[in-house]
């Protein structure tokens, strides 16, 4: 009943017609042998690996889930054979650094690969989401010897990463980490052998039997540290020693949730366990944050894979499934009225332009975004390396938020579609509710997200960063005034534009005189950021489809499809940015104290 395709042509033409990549990519060294035709290939293969591989182990990996005894834990029937088909086809390492042994590809077409995992199978591409985080930890911060060591290995995919961060007393407080360090000899520097002792919660692949050994990254304290998060270390610590040993690292037991059962969500414990530093000692956050902040990037992806998911079902669902009569039919429909296609339907309509417009708008914002991470890494420009890294630092927590909330919020309004069939498991729908839940808590919660936008992307700068992606998106204002039809979409994205500068004044003024002030308000400029973002890619999106007779990409839906679907977005869905910009850009709102 529940399929996935992975809507190659789709993703194609936004990277390149409306994205425009190939330009990116001829700019950068890194890329310039990159073409249309083979980043064509390289999705293509994945959509098959996606659809043809994956897809079929999802909802028998949801119905079985894991499985947990002392000696380890086992994922679901096919989970195994499906991770050896992603390693043999080179996927672990399409977008790391030839220096690690990588194929050195965009990160544009990594975040691609990974929405149709997600798509295909959220749960069992918790285990290798991690990796190339991982990877860039140990490139960036390792020393040679851990490097020699595990490196290839994790690049490869021959063996899995964890990010040890959370302890029950601690939760989202990193600074409260109690996990001990204590070095084996000398001082600790980095590389120097460390016994690690204390206990993780929420460790997504903390244990499997997908590979032989598990690379953790974990975060830990160093006697006499400072307090909070300026005294956090990190240390590698693997499943198995160098002496092919099983190291002091246990698993506990697996958590028993809501969604994503094929994922080993495990309750992890390190008793005097082999470990050794990674980077310079109480600078393990800076570390860690490589993995985290690529972390938050592939989460934002799922979101984007739910939205398509649930999108193509629906759709299809819709044309299929008939109950009454329309009260209109579309031009050239034939045969006799009743029952009728329930997409006929105003109301089925709705949903569904409602599914395919936010994903349109949102594939668009990640593989931007992912455009804006590549260049911040390779362009020779210096300038323009640090104007995209400004970029992608104010997208991520937006990015993460906004895609997840509205993956998850998608995949319940698009339940509706099959009314009471949606709510038992034959369809499919009530998993993908179920599994996406999970994204707008995981890596920092949205709210933590809206907060991190807020006091740290927007404010500590003066509003520098946010000011100059307002210019940048107010290029698209212009490039849509020179088309007499696109007249909306400039006027729309003016406005959201306008409105994101004047939450910014008044942020400014509020957190002066009421520190609160802005952490009250954050969810509501998040969404609005969010919601000016996605008025920027529906006019872009619309701007190329007006240019556009036939699609550039075969297979591709009609540009008329693409501008009715952002049309939908401008007309339907940017209304409400205006109910998060009232309240952001409005003084004395009172946020109560709940009563003791």
């Amino acid at each position: 009943m529940w399929t996935y395709q992975a809507p190659v042509a789709d993703m194609l033409h936004l990277l390149t017609r409306v994205l425009d990549a190939p330009a990116s990519w001829a700019a950068q060294p890194a890329f310039a042998d990159l073409d249309s035709d083979t980043a064509a290939e390289v999705l293509a293969q994945a959509g098959r690996f996606a659809g043809e591989v994956l897809a079929p182990t999802n909802a028998p990996g949801d119905q079985h889930g894991c499985t947990w005894t002392p000696a380890g834990v086992a994922t679901p029937p096919g989970f195994r054979a499906a991770y050896q088909a992603f390693v043999d086809g080179g996927w672990p390492a399409l977008a790391c650094s030839p220096v690690a042994g990588g194929q050195g590809l965009p990160q544009v077409l990594n975040m691609a690969l990974f929405e149709m995992l997600a798509a295909a199978n959220h749960g069992w591409t918790m285990y290798p989401g991690l990796l190339h985080g991982a990877c860039e930890v140990l490139l960036h911060h390792g020393s040679p010897a851990l490097q020699a060591l595990y490196l290839d290995k994790l690049v490869s995919g021959q063996w899995l990463g964890t990010m040890c961060l959370t302890e029950p007393q601690a939760g989202s407080d990193l600074g409260l980490v109690r996990t001990q360090a204590t070095p084996l000899a000398g001082d600790a520097a980095n590389g120097a052998p460390l016994r690690i002792s204390g206990s993780k919660i929420f460790i997504s692949g903390g244990d499997h039997d997908l590979t032989d050994n598990i690379v953790h990254l974990v975060l830990c304290r160093l006697a006499g540290a400072p307090p909070g998060t300026k005294g956090l270390s990190l240390a590698l610590v693997p499943k198995i020693r160098p002496d092919g040993q099983r190291n002091a690292v246990f698993c506990d037991g697996i958590e028993h949730k809501m969604g994503i059962h094929g994922s080993a969500t495990c309750q992890m414990r390190f008793d005097g366990a082999d470990g050794w530093l990674i980077g310079e000692p109480h600078r393990g956050l800076a570390a860690m944050f490589l993995m985290m902040n690529a972390a938050r990037l592939h989460v934002a992806m799922q979101g984007v894979g739910h939205l398509e998911a649930a999108t193509q079902n629906a759709w299809r669902y819709a044309q299929q499934r008939l109950q009454m009569r329309a009260v209109a039919r579309p031009s050239g429909a034939a045969g006799p009225q009743g029952p009728d296609p329930i997409a006929w339907h105003p109301a089925m309509r709705r949903i569904l332009l409602t599914l395919q417009a936010r994903t349109d708008g949102c594939r668009a914002i990640a593989y931007w975004c992912a455009l804006l991470l590549d260049e911040a890494e390779h362009h020779p420009d210096a300038t323009r390396r640090a104007a995209a890294a400004g970029h992608v630092a104010l997208l991520t927590p937006v990015a993460k938020s906004l895609f997840t909330e509205l993956g998850h919020r998608s995949a319940d309004e698009a339940l509706q579609v099959w009314g009471g069939y949606g709510f038992v498991r034959d369809y499919g729908i009530e998993q993908t509710v179920r599994d996406s839940r999970i994204a707008m808590i995981y890596e920092g919660t949205n709210e933590i997200q809206a907060v991190d936008l807020v006091q740290r992307k927007l404010l500590d700068d003066g509003g520098a960063r946010a000011r100059a992606l307002m210019a940048m998106l107010a290029a698209e204002v212009a490039a849509c005034r020179a088309v007499p039809a696109l007249q909306p979409f400039a006027d729309a994205l003016a406005q959201q534009l306008a409105q994101w500068d004047q939450a910014l004044v008044v942020l400014q003024a509020g957190r002066a005189t009421d520190a609160e002030h802005p952490l009250r308000v954050a969810d509501d400029v998040l969404a609005g950021v969010g919601h000016a973002l996605l008025a920027w890619a529906w006019a872009r999106i619309a701007r190329v489809a007006s240019l556009d007779e036939q699609p550039a990409v075969p297979g591709a839906r009609p540009a008329a499809q693409w501008l009715q679907s952002a049309t939908f977005g401008l007309q339907w869905l940017l209304p409400q940015a205006q109910v998060h910009w009232q309240r952001a850009t409005q003084s004395g709102l009172v946020l109560p104290f709940l009563a003791a």
